[in-house]
């Protein structure tokens, strides 16, 4: 896609790599990361930056090994990792067994699966203790600070970052976190300004949507077999 030109722009000596919603491509996400690397090579820059805007897990199949791949760049690149809906799906099913029920509707017994486990689709709440259990034990710490660690937004220059978008009306600084994992319709139909270019995922689309007020970059990797990353740099914005 060519390279188009918002009115916002990222601060001199930064370049930002935006990674939609990968949902247990681990597959996918290491083709993304040697691109980005690649390109970085050729391009060199003071300080890039890469952002992941959320649902690391679910419906793929390797949601592990997406959260050891993150874990591991992390050690050597400037990465900030936004929380996703999905996120904090298994985290509630930690503390709330009952809750795999409606996680399982979501993608969430695939997660258990690339942890090893054998979750059944009509669990009784015994059942659905013993896999909470089962998963405590066998998500690795550095798994389990990763999620509750992830921040619900990040700000750049003239651009916002969150998984699924704001409220419109409401300053970025007093967005509520269920609004920034969860909102839709409200967001999605809103053609008026934001404070800043918004970019986001949580709803799929078939391309990216670059639209005056936002940018979609969820392009459904785990049914598509596409996972988008879009560079910005100054006012710049294009598809990797």
């Amino acid at each position: 896609m060519r390279r188009k030109r918002p009115p916002s722009r990222l601060p001199e000596g930064v370049r930002i790599y935006a990674i939609g919603d990968v949902h247990g491509r681990a597959d996918l996400l290491d083709q993304v990361f040697t691109r980005i690397d690649n390109h970085a090579a050729a391009h060199p820059i003071d300080r890039p930056i890469v952002v992941l805007v959320g649902d690391y897990i679910d419906r793929g199949p390797d949601s592990r090994g997406v959260l050891d791949q993150l874990l591991k760049r992390a050690k050597t690149n400037e990465m900030v990792l936004l929380k996703g809906n999905h996120e904090t799906l298994v985290l509630e099913f930690l503390r709330n067994p009952s809750a795999l029920q409606s996680w399982s509707q979501l993608g969430g017994l695939e997660t258990l699966m690339s942890y090893g486990l054998s979750p059944s689709l009509n669990a009784d709440a015994q059942t659905q203790n013993e896999l909470a259990i089962a998963l405590q034990a066998t998500l690795p710490k550095s798994h389990l600070v990763l999620l509750g660690g992830l921040q619900s937004s990040f700000n750049c220059g003239g651009f916002f970052f969150a998984h699924a978008g704001v409220r419109p009306g409401v300053p970025l600084a007093e967005q509520r976190e269920t609004d920034l994992l969860w909102i839709r319709d409200e967001f999605l139909l809103y053609e008026g300004k934001f404070d800043k270019i918004v970019v986001h995922g949580h709803t799929p689309v078939r391309e990216v949507d670059m639209r005056p007020n936002r940018i979609n970059i969820d392009t459904g990797a785990y049914a598509t077999g596409k996972l988008t990353c879009i560079i910005i740099e100054r006012n710049e914005v294009e598809v990797l």
